[in-house]
């Protein structure tokens, strides 16, 4: 069975649409996924399935959200394979200065079209890098996230879709859950 990672946007964030992660669990158990596992609080799942039409899952799991719990995140998808790809693309790979923790890999449910990517170039950065590769955006914040003046929603609204957020660290410990699970089959 594939095993398929699943990035929630926006949950748990500011007190705002609470998600336990067992009761989380329990959902996509639920859902009739296997060996279900989450990272973090922030809505991180890896899991086996039988269902290999990636939107149909999005649309069970936002479902099954909305049904439960009152709201509907947008859901992002990635098999492992997909997740391999991510990680290979990384632009900032080969440079040392690079700390894990100040790059965000932006996830986006479709690769943005040609003027999307060019009013991407018109979002104002200061010191912040951001390389836009099939359908990830790759931001690194040299002093930080927290003292960006990056607006995350000003890059939404020029790739016309909107995206979740996961640092470098995070992209590597789903992965390496992801591949733990596949090496199980």
């Amino acid at each position: 069975m594939p095993v398929v990672i699943s990035m929630l946007r926006g949950v748990n964030l500011g007190g705002q649409k609470i998600l336990k992660m067992e009761a989380l669990r329990a959902l996509y158990e639920s859902l009739r996924f296997d060996d279900v596992a989450t990272f973090i609080q922030s809505g991180n799942i890896v899991f086996r399935t039988k269902e290999r039409d990636l939107s149909k899952i999005c649309k069970r799991i936002g479902g099954g959200i909305e049904k439960n719990f009152g709201f509907r995140p947008e859901v992002i998808l990635r098999t492992t394979e997909e997740m391999r790809g991510v990680i290979a693309r990384n632009p900032f790979a080969a440079r040392k200065e690079i700390e894990p923790s100040k790059l965000l890999v932006w996830f986006l449910p479709a690769a943005p079209d040609a003027e999307a990517r060019k009013k991407l170039q018109m979002v104002k950065i200061q010191q912040e890098e951001l390389r836009l590769e099939e359908r990830e955006l790759y931001i690194y914040f040299p002093d930080g996230q927290g003292r960006s003046k990056l607006s995350l929603p000003a890059v939404d609204r020029a790739l016309k879709v909107l995206g979740t957020g996961r640092n470098w660290n995070t992209v590597q410990k789903l992965m390496d859950m992801a591949e733990k699970l596949e090496a199980t089959d």
